[in-house]
């Protein structure tokens, strides 16, 4: 299978199969479609109008010394390795530890139903979180590095359980040869100095929420009272940015269809001075008023070659204007494993969610949802065929994935999304795979047209 685009002024072709990735010029981008359906003469007269003979030869030889060197036209092996990846005994790598259910903000969007969780507002204690680190260091098997993501709700509303918590990972370390990255997402409502200090000590990630320019910010993240957050939050972010030597966080933010302008969101934040950005689409469903809907995709497309076009030109000049947008990062000599390409985050198998009482889920939105407790983190998993649905859930078992060219860029898309708006674990949702096709699509084009440039 191949995949074509055009954009920004260069054509791309992708090898989907091998991942080769191709800058070519137009003659062979218009060939290769035809390409071993018919014969040369057959190409010669379709194309007579646009090219001469000679021109079509020299581009279908291209094509041919492409294909014979195993770069195009590939056929796909991964799915000869398929059950060994499912056969594999997962080990528990990650955590997401719901250090509190409980928010000091109203965001309007927030699947977590303002920290709840479709349950009661309640924090973390720290037996239920050293509870947690026993667990993953039972679970990880002889894994080294081991990560915990402090999540709420907002995690600062219980900060100081947080503490307690990597005091005692760090205590744990050396005893069983483990090594603990952890990270923290907050809203910034109740950072200060003090924390920002503990932050950058003890946290090798953090991630902070701002939805972009201030109007849009407020509409969607207000207080309890209903007042903005965006000033408030804003010079802490800004001074936690500088103090991480602008690396090892993001400021990561939500576009609804109140902003579907959202790249000046994304350029708002940049000319803030935030280096490390992501901004996602909501997920939503019909009823919400700010969820995208599927005529909405068009627009945001867009939207996404506009902003990919601008970071372009930013990575080119350099200096204090450039940035790093989180969704438009790819690896195109290396990327992820052969199992991350397969089967995605680990939701359910490597990764799990842990909740206030210490309840074991899937992932972090999937706590709360009835049928996917998995167990505690005192007793362990105790549902078997659950853990072995997520763990075959991959690009095979999906319909619609095996016959995408983005397979093993999305890995099959979140298991979360594709349950409570696709119908099921394997039946991706359709919008999040239209805009992560043209994201892909975008990362490709900056990297192909610096490419072409060099």
């Amino acid at each position: 299978m191949i995949h074509k685009f055009s954009m920004n002024g260069v054509n791309v072709i992708i090898d989907v199969a091998s991942g080769a990735v191709h800058v070519v010029d137009k003659i062979v981008y218009d060939l290769v479609d035809e390409f071993g359906k018919c014969s040369d003469d057959e190409i010669i007269r379709k194309f007579s109008d646009t090219y001469g003979a000679d021109e079509i030869k020299e581009a279908l030889s291209e094509i041919e010394e492409l294909k014979n060197k195993g770069m195009i036209f590939t056929e796909d092996g991964y799915v000869d390795v398929l059950d060994m990846v499912a056969a594999r005994d997962p080990v528990v790598k990650a955590l997401c530890l719901h250090i509190a259910h409980d928010c000091n903000l109203k965001c309007v969007y927030c699947f977590a139903e303002e920290g709840e969780y479709h349950g009661k507002r309640e924090l973390m204690s720290a037996e239920v979180g050293k509870a947690a680190i026993d667990f993953i260091i039972k679970n990880s098997g002889s894994r080294h590095n081991l990560e915990v993501d402090f999540f709420g709700g907002e995690p600062l509303m219980n900060f100081g359980v947080v503490k307690e918590i990597v005091e005692y990972g760090r205590s744990q370390e050396k005893i069983h040869n483990k090594n603990f990255r952890f990270t923290i997402t907050t809203n910034g409502i109740l950072l200060n100095d003090e924390i920002m200090d503990y932050i950058n000590e003890n946290m090798q990630n953090v991630v902070i929420s701002l939805d972009g320019r201030k109007e849009i910010n407020d509409k969607m993240r207000p207080r309890a009272g209903g007042q903005g957050s965006y000033d408030i939050i804003v010079p802490k972010f800004q001074k936690l940015a500088e103090s991480r030597g602008q690396t090892d966080y993001y400021i990561r933010g939500t576009f609804t269809r109140n902003n579907l302008d959202f790249s000046k969101d994304v350029l708002h934040m940049a000319d803030l001075g935030f280096k490390q950005i992501s901004v996602e689409p909501v997920v939503g469903t019909e009823d919400d008023v700010y969820a995208i809907r599927e005529d909405d995709i068009e627009t945001i497309c867009r939207e996404y070659e506009k902003l990919a076009a601008e970071l372009y030109e930013r990575h080119k000049e350099g200096g204090k204007r450039d940035f790093n947008f989180f969704h438009f990062n790819i690896d195109l000599s290396g990327g992820p494993c052969v199992a991350k390409r397969l089967s995605g985050c680990g939701a359910g198998t490597e990764y799990l969610a842990v909740t206030p009482s210490g309840e074991l889920y899937p992932c972090h939105q999937f706590v709360g949802l009835e049928g996917f407790k998995m167990g505690d983190v005192f007793d362990g998993v105790k549902t078997p065929k659950l853990r072995e649905e997520f763990s075959n859930c991959n690009v095979y078992a999906k319909e619609e994935c095996k016959k995408c060219w983005a397979r093993f860029y999305c890995s099959g898309g979140c298991a979360a999304n594709a349950y409570q708006l696709g119908g099921g674990l394997l039946n991706p949702y359709k919008i999040g795979c239209d805009l992560q096709k043209k994201r892909i699509e975008c990362a490709i084009m900056i990297k192909a047209k610096a490419f072409e440039e060099e």
